[in-house]
């Protein structure tokens, strides 16, 4: 039998497509190439900064301009040509032949490389222009609007990674905490009735599928911000109920805690539906086969079903940790001092909430790419065929007693 392509494999086919994007013919290379080209000449009609390295080499600016002009002229002639001979383009157009089109291919990579020059020295260093002015500034600079954020950023810095570092605390601890929780709720929720059970076991599965039915319910059904809320003074109040002293109530019942309650209970309800879907997608023929060697239910599921289920539902858990890491802003609400409300206490000092939201939403956009680079790596050395119990598979299958 065909085997699936292995990872080792799978590399070369993507390099493969890659470099035949690159290196052989397509029909977009003018309407592509084109709007890279317009935006290089808004980049090259911008004002230059500081330390640009262009501001030296004005002749050589202008014909890297005219040179995208041109491409754009060439494009709008191949447009009307394609509206005019609309059915019998690909035969008659002579930006089809073979030549022409290897001639646009290789130009277009010119084109790709004045933009990147332009790029470099308008973004990246205007970039290191305007926080070599922010670092150096006794006050916030307030005409450029680059150099006012370069500015918060650097005199903010220690509020900004403090809440940098409790919303990567918040979202890792409580997924993972999450997790446990929701495989143990999942196996409540998906307990049936078995012949062999007595009335007491009968009993608490139902408790406990019942429980697993109604915390889904809850918790889904409500926003975080609310169940924060309702967590952080609700044990803040039980606990006032005693002799502690706020000081000594804090002590015991901070705000990092209460938010990472929150994260952990709300993520629990929805990656247990996560693992609901991957368990319920296995095969029950592999149950069947499972109980038939003489398993109980509680083995089927622990050494076949769950195993199985939860290769399946990788791609839904690994997608709330990227939900945690975004929604744990709403914890600003009971004082968690996550990245949301150190934007707020910045904006708070400087006056400039836009400003500091920016910084923010860079800030919260790199870690939720970063985050999802490293899960989908590890989802991808995880992505193994699963084995099946009734001798489909090329290799048999081991079930352990």
């Amino acid at each position: 039998m065909s085997s699936a392509p292995t990872r080792e494999q799978d590399v070369p086919r993507r390099r493969g497509r890659i470099a035949s994007f690159v290196l052989d013919d397509h029909r977009y290379v003018l309407l592509g190439t084109s709007a890279v080209a317009f935006i290089g000449m808004l980049l090259s009609s911008s004002s230059r900064p500081a330390m640009s390295f262009m501001s030296q080499a004005y002749a050589v600016e202008l014909v890297m301009y005219y040179l995208l002009v041109a491409w754009l002229v060439i494009s709008a002639v191949a447009l009307v040509f394609k509206l005019a001979k609309w059915r019998t383009y690909a035969e008659t157009s002579p930006f089809t032949k073979p030549a022409a089109r290897r001639v646009l291919r290789y130009a277009s990579y010119v084109v790709w490389a004045i933009v990147l020059v332009l790029a470099v020295d308008r973004i990246v260093m205007g970039v290191a222009s305007a926080w070599m002015v922010a670092v150096s500034a006794t006050k916030r600079p307030s005409e450029n609007m680059l150099e006012s954020m370069c500015y918060i950023l650097w005199n903010g810095r220690d509020t900004f990674i403090t809440g940098l570092v409790t919303t990567i605390e918040l979202a890792v601890f409580g997924t993972v905490i999450a997790f446990f929780l929701a495989l143990l709720l999942v196996f409540c929720r998906i307990q049936t009735i078995d012949r062999p059970d007595n009335d007491f076991i009968r009993f608490w599965k139902r408790i406990g599928s019942g429980f697993a039915k109604v915390y889904s319910t809850v918790v889904r059904g409500t926003p975080m911000m609310v169940q924060a809320m309702i967590i952080y003074y609700g044990v803040f109040g039980i606990l006032r109920g005693t002799n502690l002293t706020t000081t000594e109530i804090n002590a015991i019942w901070s705000t990092f805690f209460a938010g990472l309650v929150t994260i952990t209970l709300n993520s629990t309800a929805y990656m247990m539906e996560v693992l609901r879907g991957g368990i319920e997608s296995v095969d029950a023929g592999q149950t069947e086969a499972a109980r038939s060697l003489g398993l109980s239910q509680w083995q089927a599921m622990r050494k076949v079903v769950f195993p199985q289920g939860i290769k399946y539902a990788i791609p839904g858990l690994s997608n709330e940790l990227i939900i945690n890491i975004k929604d744990s802003s709403v914890l600003s609400v009971i004082g968690t001092f996550d990245l949301m409300f150190a934007n707020t206490t910045v904006s708070g000092i400087y006056y400039q909430q836009l400003h500091s939201s920016l910084i923010v939403a860079v800030v919260y956009l790199i870690l939720t790419m970063v985050a999802t680079w490293l899960l989908g790596k590890l989802a991808r050395r995880l992505d193994v065929k699963p084995q099946a119990l009734g001798g489909t598979s090329d290799q048999p299958v081991k079930v352990e007693e």
